[in-house]
């Protein structure tokens, strides 16, 4: 598939040949979930936990007897029941990780992109490069229609672009090895350098 390249300044500057295998794939919503579920679960920190009754520091005195009393037989402070006691099946830490086999995740990532080819929120820029201003940048992101977008650039993302760009709301750069479908997924708009395609292009060759 054909693709209009676009400069900085929202002119045209030529076109360039899109590879089906990566952009003309039709988009699979499952494997889009489970490759999305597999990041939110990767970057849950599970650090959350509660106190056991083995890791209250309180007395195992009896409170009463055994019998007479007409109440539960306690034998421990730490017992749940009480205020300050340990928490039954409370959370502990843990990982919340998942696998996820490797060409899945290569395969979502791809249905990814071309989900946003096929809604035609693709955007092919021939180079991101800025004079490093926010106000300059801004400007040109309102003539090429970009309000919501993420940008993907080469192996080294231009040091002006992303200064000028870091402080505009809703605008993510990233170099190629950040791409990612969940950060696709929750932009409008993928914006791809002639670089960024070259890179994807022999990474799936």
């Amino acid at each position: 598939m054909k693709a209009d390249i676009h400069t900085i300044e929202a002119q045209t500057a030529g076109s360039i040949e899109l590879a089906d295998h990566i952009f003309g794939l039709e988009p699979r919503a499952d494997l889009i979930h489970r490759v999305i579920q597999w990041q939110m679960n990767k970057r849950q920190q599970g650090t959350h936990q509660a106190k056991s009754r083995g890791e209250i520091s309180r007395t195992t005195k009896k409170l009463g007897p055994q019998k007479g009393s007409g109440g539960a037989r306690h034998g421990s402070r730490k017992a749940g029941i009480f205020v300050g006691g340990g928490k039954a099946f409370g959370p502990r830490s843990r990982s919340h990780e998942t696998s996820l086999n490797k060409k899945i995740r290569a395969l979502g990532l791809r249905h990814a992109i071309s989900a946003k080819a096929k809604d035609q929120s693709l955007v092919i820029l021939d180079q991101a490069a800025s004079d490093g201003k926010t106000k300059t940048l801004v400007n040109a992101f309102e003539k090429l229609g970009l309000v919501n977008a993420l940008i993907i650039d080469g192996a080294a993302v231009n040091d002006s672009f992303a200064k000028a760009a870091r402080s505009i709301p809703n605008i993510d750069v990233l170099p190629i090895q950040g791409i990612n479908v969940y950060d696709i997924l929750r932009r409008k708009k993928l914006v791809l350098t002639k670089a960024a395609v070259e890179a994807l292009e022999a990474r799936f060759k």
